[in-house]
């Protein structure tokens, strides 16, 4: 299967490892699209997403199989920046690795990954999810001590894919 889908995205698109960039190669049918032109469009994802044959691709998956011939279950941006396409910007990750690597949620109110208000003592906690379960690690009087705790266990149990901020 991966074999007749990297033969139909070298058909159809060009893909520039220095630069992560997808280019149209052809013109197809009734779709607009023109020689040299780049490929696909932003999502709300951020994603970069590129169609094949009614069929939309994530493209940092597409460059993994342009690359090395497989299509992996997840693909990790290192720096974090969805539409970052560079080879030198992708690794493979399990989930959790890819989880470890994202950033803080926009809804946290600490302004510390890992880090939230324990309402019943005012104090700050420290949390941490591997594998799905979270790990409890503590109540703090300040949010930075609560963070310093998350970010000595992100790196002991995530290694390269610990992102802290």
């Amino acid at each position: 299967m991966a074999e007749l889908i990297l033969a139909r995205v070298k058909e159809l698109l060009h893909y520039d490892p220095e630069t992560g960039a997808w280019t149209q190669k052809t013109r197809r049918k009734g779709s607009g699209l023109i020689p040299g032109e780049p490929a696909g469009c932003i999502a709300p994802s951020g994603y970069l997403m590129i169609g094949i044959d009614y069929r939309r691709y994530r493209a940092h998956r597409l460059a993994w199989l342009w690359m090395t011939g497989e299509m992996p279950a997840n693909v990790d941006h290192i720096n974090g920046n969805r539409a970052d396409n560079r080879w030198g910007n992708l690794r493979v990750a399990d989930q959790s690795q890819n989880t470890a690597n994202s950033k803080r949620s926009k809804a946290n109110t600490s302004g510390f990954k890992g880090v939230s208000r324990h309402w019943p003592s005012g104090k700050w906690q420290a949390g941490i999810v591997k594998n799905r379960r979270r790990q409890y690690l503590g109540l703090f009087e300040t949010p930075k001590q609560a963070h310093d705790a998350y970010c000595v266990k992100a790196k002991e149990i995530y290694g390269e894919f610990a992102r802290t901020e």
